[in-house]
């Protein structure tokens, strides 16, 4: 039996690789999964430690997260990307970003007859979320404003999957856009610390929001800049409002992240030097892979930033390029998957060791 919520939402895209994943795994040499982008590295050993420091705390965490943890998201935010003035009440912790993203329009009341404007391509999830609260979810081109009724409008830059950077201008524009129909805007931000040919901001600098934070949310998670993705560590911040009102909420539903994860993030984000050792990781991987899909016919689009490099070889349908990839061992993503413009371009991530990586450069060159 079929619910009724799982009705309104599309099929898992992941599910339809599954006969390209078939035919990768058969290469001599095994499959190089480039298609999600899943951290491969180590987690530091600080934020190992911090985790088991309150291993033997019983009671029940808070909703709202330590004071420690909140002021050092305050603390991280001001010295990696320049924003200052926040208030540590406003900063709330979530179980990783994507399940703040999913339910961001059911936490915000949104329902039937809302909109939630997205980018043309982007996360899939975005939509997901409009989804499970009945809204309905609309695309923009870029730079296209929101169309009036819509309640929540979703930024992200440095993008996934283009790794498109937009400027404080870009940005900015967007914002007031938003702010014209009324609509919340939420930034999901989860790559800002990627940056290689361009320099992405936050949302929640005064070049972009104007000096006012208000109907502006940022999204940030430490999956990909400190290897925490089995920890599920994110969190929400921005207009202290906005941020009391999805704290009341996930108080009542009991949407909490676990205690000893608190502690964690809390070392991860007072530690910087681990956040650059990781970049540098993918900076690296990057230099490699990058001129080899080149020199295989490729071309790589935006990238700039993050840990895809949106590619297309010479505009060949997505999938047809996932399967001439899957023949050589490695598997990718098609860009369908991130919305109907994306059937020229297929996602290949960065997140894989380096051998794996260099093992996808032997199998690409003519």
């Amino acid at each position: 039996m079929t619910s009724g919520t799982s009705r309104r939402l599309p099929d898992f895209p992941w599910d339809s690789l599954a006969d390209h994943a078939a035919k990768a795994r058969t290469h001599p040499g095994g499959v190089v999964d480039l298609s999600i982008g899943t951290p491969v590295d180590p987690v530091p050993e600080l934020i190992r430690h911090a985790l088991g420091t309150v291993a033997d705390v019983p009671g029940y965490p808070t909703t709202h997260g330590t004071p420690a943890l909140r002021e050092a998201v305050v603390g991280a935010l001001a010295r990696r990307h320049g924003v200052t003035g926040l208030d540590p009440a406003a900063v709330l912790p979530t179980i990783g970003s994507k399940e703040l993203v999913a339910w961001l329009p059911t936490l915000l009341g949104l329902g039937p007859g809302d909109v939630v404007a997205i980018p043309a391509l982007s996360y899939p999830t975005y939509e997901v979320g409009a989804r499970l609260a009945g809204a309905t979810p609309v695309r923009l081109a870029d730079g296209e404003p929101p169309p009036p009724g819509t309640s929540l409008v979703w930024l992200n830059s440095p993008s996934n999957p283009t790794g498109r950077v937009l400027s404080d201008e870009q940005l900015a524009r967007a914002v007031a856009d938003a702010r014209a129909v009324g609509a919340v805007v939420a930034s999901d931000e989860c790559y800002l610390a990627l940056a290689w040919d361009a320099q992405p901001v936050s949302v929640l600098l005064p070049s972009v929001n104007g000096g006012s934070v208000d109907g502006v949310l940022a999204v940030h998670s430490l999956s990909k800049s400190s290897s925490l993705a089995g920890y599920r560590a994110g969190f929400v911040t921005g207009d202290p409002a906005l941020v009391a009102s999805l704290l009341e909420v996930r108080k009542h539903a009991g949407m909490i992240m676990p205690r000893p994860v608190q502690a964690a993030m809390t070392a991860a984000l007072n530690d910087d030097a681990h956040v650059a050792e990781q970049r540098e990781r993918y900076r690296a991987r990057r230099a490699v892979l990058l001129p080899a899909l080149t020199a295989a016919g490729f071309t790589v689009d935006h990238s700039e930033a993050g840990l895809y490099l949106w590619s297309t070889r010479d505009g060949e349908n997505a999938w047809d390029t996932v399967g001439w990839l899957a023949e050589r061992g490695i598997l990718t993503a098609p860009g369908t998957f991130y919305g109907p413009t994306g059937d020229r371009h297929v996602r290949i991530a960065l997140t894989a060791t380096d051998s794996a990586i260099a093992t996808a450069t032997t199998r690409l060159t003519p």
